[in-house]
């Protein structure tokens, strides 16, 4: 998902944020015909995520600029570690050094964060999932971090799978006097053979009514490990089931042993923190 078009359109966007007219700075302080060389440097350990927008910010601000990215997405590196070279016109290597930064750590950080969840559910058969609890406008890079880190996807947008969540499921039981499964059989009716359909639940006894109307996967919300074992129980192969709610690196092992499929995990996204790297420049030998 993320194409270079969509990398193209986020560096633009920062940079005609950050130096709508220019750098003010470095166009008065630094000479027009000045060359640097820079190292981004690892300041913590970490999974590194985002070459291809860190290449994409420089040859976007000029591209006499090269970049020689010293670590592939997806690997660790140790605190130290130099993780990509930058050379060029100085001017230009300053002005993209923030947004570069930013993104990179942004990226690395989800990566990082990810590769812990999917640690602690080793040896499950369970997949580590993100959710749509992405920053406005950095959704493709962010799940791509997400992957980077050993994760996996859940559905893009609203618009590729048909994901009924409590609020949805009160309207639509409304609608059919309170028959939940005759409610989900009409939606099921409506769409393709390629279309997914996935159903959110937060007891027990609401398994088999959704069951009934042949959904796809069965979303278990807020269950103890002890509930999400009688939930796999219950469903016994007829769906996949996925394990949403509450979920921490203290508590992901738990849940993974209960048999699920699929846990989603809003915190890779929505509260991550960004790894500490760093941009130090010198001048051209």
């Amino acid at each position: 998902m993320l194409t270079p078009a969509i990398i193209a359109d986020v560096v633009d966007r920062a940079l005609a944020e950050d130096s709508p007219w220019g750098d003010l700075t470095s166009e008065l302080l630094i000479p027009a015909d000045a060359e640097v060389v820079a190292t981004m440097d690892a300041r913590e350990p970490g999974v590194f995520s985002g070459s291809a927008v860190l290449v994409a910010v420089f040859a976007a601000v000029d591209a006499r600029i090269r970049v020689d990215v010293e670590v592939r997405d997806g690997e660790r590196f140790e605190a130290g570690a130099v993780l990509a070279r930058i050379a060029g016109p100085a001017r230009g290597v300053l002005r993209g050094e923030r947004i570069a930064l930013n993104l990179v750590q942004r990226m690395s950080g989800i990566a990082t964060l990810t590769a812990r969840y999917v640690a602690e559910t080793a040896g499950t058969k369970a997949r580590i999932v993100d959710t749509r609890k992405t920053t406005p406008g950095l959704r493709a890079l962010e799940r791509q971090a997400v992957r980077d880190g050993g994760g996996h996807n859940h559905r893009y947008s609203l618009s590729d799978a048909v994901l009924a969540k409590d609020n949805h499921l009160a309207v639509l039981a409304a609608q059919h006097g309170g028959d939940l499964t005759a409610a989900l059989r009409a939606v099921r009716a409506q769409l393709s053979h390629t279309t997914h359909l996935e159903v959110e639940v937060d007891r027990i006894d609401q398994i088999e009514p959704v069951l009934a109307a042949g959904v796809d996967t069965i979303m278990l919300d807020n269950f103890t490990p002890e509930e999400l074992r009688e939930g796999v129980a219950l469903v016994a192969g007829r769906a996949l089931v996925e394990a949403s709610g509450g979920v921490t690196l203290d508590t992901v092992a738990a849940i993974a042993a209960s048999g699920v499929d699929i846990i989603s995990v809003g915190a890779l996204t929505h509260s991550v923190r960004s790894l500490d790297l760093g941009l130090d420049v010198g001048l051209h030998p």
